[in-house]
């Protein structure tokens, strides 16, 4: 009985603990907005915020043509949007048009080599 009620306890602690950080900013919730279709500039603009906190744009200070963002083949359920980097790498973000579930495969074209390189919520990176 007394188990019942600590894990009960535990529960309600963490719910509150949970609905505290979110009322307080905490990104990647399943509010309202994740809920919403995902358009061609939302899939453009929370890449674009991602690429910004992952990858380094410090070489395209000089010379901006070398790093960039640019939208690529759509199709019924996803976006693409493809990252270039001053590399040569390319890094290809498939957007779910429904969930904002979005799939990262980088690629290095000269040297014929493309990876998986795993998943992101698109809404967590959006403003």
């Amino acid at each position: 009985m007394k188990k019942k009620r600590l894990w009960r306890l535990a529960d309600t602690l963490v719910m509150a603990i949970a609905t505290a950080y979110c009322l307080s900013g905490c990104k990647g919730t399943n509010n309202s907005a994740s809920q919403s279709k995902i358009t061609a500039e939302m899939a453009l603009e929370g890449v674009n915020n991602y690429c910004h906190s992952a990858y380094d744009w410090s070489a395209a200070d000089g010379n901006p043509d070398i790093v960039g963002l640019e939208m690529g083949e759509e199709t019924d359920s996803a976006f693409q949007v493809v990252f270039r980097s001053y590399t040569g790498a390319l890094v290809h973000f498939y957007v779910d048009k429904g969930s904002g579930k979005t799939r990262m495969v980088e690629s290095v074209p000269a040297l014929h080599v493309e990876e998986e390189a795993g998943t992101i919520n698109l809404f967590e990176y959006l403003n």
